[in-house]
């Protein structure tokens, strides 16, 4: 009976995570980031970001592909392989001041075993009865971008569909918007980002078999019930400024401050009402061809098991080459600090498409 107990655990933990999930931090496959380029500045993206990326980090920003259409795929993997990160994008001008971007996002652990049917009715062990499931999230984005009458005002938004699903057991359906701005003045670029702004909602239901339930109720496991989850909204403000030595040398400077209103946080600077999570983004470029990042971000702190009190920060790094239309980015990152999750190799790609003439 006792193995019987750990085989139900294990093969129902997940599913019964999903059901307990706090609903502020709802949906973080979408907080990790897109884009290496971004990745390898900590996420300071918001202000400067200028391409396709933008709907995914502030669909204002979309205004920047110029006459362009441009497309943009990255491809990442954390947790020593376990868990791999999909991402992909697609942006056209409409006219000469809108711009329509698309994007999708997976995020998934395949190959997960199922033991919840391990032991058969005759209480012994078949591990020909173990089979083996999915974990995926998958986010959808469409976004639009649109350039006010308001010298250097751009404004977007994005509206997001989210299906997540656990194997054949449990799965959901997620609706949500964006909106977001950035203004040019002089040599400063400011932004802001409203995230989850109506908050977005996720609709669990669960299908699980008589077995299965039976298995829970023996073991002392919660059977999870259908329900809505909510991602409460989210504010992210950033300032940034291009600084040019010569004619060949720039660099980009970006603080973004991340903030929430869920409750206090395990951020830089935290309250009851409010936390604000920094991070500060660094690109340095050559003839506007070579590029070298660096960012920090991820500040926090804990006690240890002698009750020192420490605090980590999670440093970035990257490089990026642009080959006429082609750009190549990498960067060095992770999605929490080294003693949680190994650093990861990003690689992302981004391609300019044939001009594209503007209609009046």
């Amino acid at each position: 009976m006792k193995k019987r107990h750990l085989f139900a655990f294990l093969g129902s933990a997940i599913i019964a995570a999903a059901n307990a999930q706090a609903p502020k931090y709802s949906n973080e496959f979408l907080n990790i980031g897109v884009g290496a380029r971004a990745l390898g500045m900590s996420n300071a993206y918001i202000t400067s970001v200028n391409d396709v990326t933008a709907g995914y980090w502030n669909p204002a920003g979309l205004h920047g592909i110029g006459n362009q259409r441009q497309i943009a795929l990255m491809h990442s993997e954390y947790f020593a392989g376990i868990a791999k990160y999909d991402y992909g994008a697609f942006a056209t001008r409409l006219d000469s001041a809108s711009v329509l971007g698309v994007s999708l996002i997976r995020f998934g652990v395949d190959d997960i075993p199922n033991t919840t049917e391990l032991i058969d009715a005759n209480g012994n062990v078949d591990y020909d009865r173990i089979t083996t499931f999915s974990a995926v999230d998958w986010g959808f984005l469409v976004s639009y971008a649109k350039d006010l009458k308001i010298s250097g005002l751009h404004v977007g938004g994005s509206a997001k569909i989210i299906r997540r699903k656990v194997g054949d057991f449990a799965g959901a359906w997620g609706f949500g918007l964006d909106a977001g701005a950035q203004y040019d003045y002089k040599k400063w670029k400011f932004a802001a980002m409203a995230r989850d702004v109506t908050s977005t909602f996720n609709a669990w239901s669960y299908n699980l078999s008589d077995e299965t339930k039976a298995v829970f109720i023996q073991t002392g496991n919660e059977i999870p019930e259908n329900g809505v989850e909510i991602t409460l909204p989210k504010l992210l403000l950033g300032a940034a400024r291009r600084f040019e030595f010569g004619k060949k040398v720039s660099l980009m400077a970006e603080l973004d401050l991340d903030n929430t209103f869920d409750g206090k946080r395990n951020v830089l600077i935290k309250s009851k009402a409010i936390s604000m999570d920094p991070h500060i983004g660094l690109e340095a470029g050559y003839m506007d061809m070579i590029y070298l990042r660096a960012g920090l971000g991820n500040i926090q702190s804990y006690t240890d098991p002698e009750g020192k009190r420490i605090k980590t920060m999670q440093p970035n790094i990257g490089v990026g080459v642009r080959i006429k239309s082609v750009y190549i980015d990498y960067a060095l990152t992770d999605i929490g600090d080294q003693s949680v999750a190994l650093y990861s190799n990003v690689f992302s790609l981004k391609i300019d498409i044939n001009k594209k003439k503007p209609k009046s």
